[in-house]
């Protein structure tokens, strides 16, 4: 069984680098990619007859290689302006939505904002009664600061 693991290794090599493959899709940050191509040229050194610890060395020297200087540079094409998109409580900033329970002033209430109700605050002198219109203007932790429309 040894003999024939080390006599077809670019095989196990090849299993790796499809393995690797797949999982950088689920990944998409191209680090995992970088594994497979180093298990590419491990997979082409065995096929070539070199030694096991030929093989680990070519495969790590190329994963290296692969980490500094493919990632980022495929990293900043392939990602152009993903690091400027807002998430979570952030997207919320200039939203529209529904009071569904009266904001006082100088109090608290509820704001339905896409399906989801939010606790809210406002910064306006009159209460904001069920029904208006808002818009949300200012957030402090989970709580929303609107204003009417």
């Amino acid at each position: 069984m040894l003999e024939y693991l080390s006599a077809n290794m670019w095989q196990a090599w090849t299993a790796a680098a499809v393995v690797c493959l797949i999982l950088e899709l689920t990944a998409g940050d191209f680090f995992i990619i970088c594994f497979s191509i180093g298990a590419v040229f491990a997979a082409l050194t065995a096929a070539l007859g070199l030694g096991i610890y030929v093989q680990l060395a070519v495969f790590a020297v190329f994963t290296l290689a692969c980490l500094f200087w493919v990632r980022p540079f495929a990293k900043r094409y392939l990602h152009k302006g993903e690091d400027r998109r807002v998430s979570n409580a952030e997207a919320l900033m200039g939203r529209q939505g529904r009071v569904v329970e009266t904001v006082k002033a100088g109090g608290y209430g509820r704001v339905q904002i896409d399906g989801d109700v939010w606790k809210a605050v406002t910064r306006e002198a009159a209460d904001l009664t069920e029904g208006t219109a808002v818009r949300v203007v200012g957030r402090e932790s989970t709580i929303i600061t609107v204003e009417s429309i």
